[in-house]
């Protein structure tokens, strides 16, 4: 089975990319954000990460000398690509909770479906190298998601 293209599952999201990568002077990935797979999401299990890899990558290697990162400016949350040779590899999208995937059953009331049940067990996210575990609650003030590039356990190193 194909990847899905990215445009069938985050509409939304690339209209938004090829706008923001036309306004900043970049038609050749706007062009690409078009025809995006995606190939596997982001599996650090924050709920305000929505990042995903859109060619493959081996975990932890970096992605070499013709690597470079373009941060976007959205109205809403934080969008950054990481571009291999003229061409995205890797899109990290945080803090965007309006972010509709096609491919999850609506909402309802406003939450997220939680994950099934397997053998009684709900499925706990993959460990990371390298990811910090939340810290404990204080004084009932949950800290916020980091603002820019802080979040990145899935993305490798330059």
């Amino acid at each position: 089975m194909s990847d899905p293209l990215v445009r069938e599952v985050f509409p939304d999201l690339v209209r938004e990319l090829t706008a923001l990568l036309e306004a900043e002077g970049e038609p050749e990935l706007a062009a690409d954000a078009r025809e995006l797979r995606l190939v596997a999401d982001c599996s650090c299990g924050d709920d305000f990460c929505r990042s995903f890899r859109t060619a493959p990558h081996r975990a932890g290697r970096p992605y070499g000398p013709g690597h470079r990162c373009v941060p976007l400016l959205p109205a809403e949350g934080t969008l950054i690509l990481d571009v291999v040779d003229g061409r995205i590899v890797y899109v990290e999208v945080l803090g965007r909770e309006s972010l509709r995937d096609l491919r999850e059953p609506p909402e309802q009331d406003g939450h997220r479906p939680e994950p099934p049940e397997q053998d009684g067990h709900r499925p706990e996210p993959p460990e990371q190298g390298g990811h910090r575990p939340e810290p404990p609650e204080q004084g009932g003030h949950r800290p916020e998601p980091p603002e820019q590039g802080g979040h990145r356990p899935d993305r490798p190193g330059r």
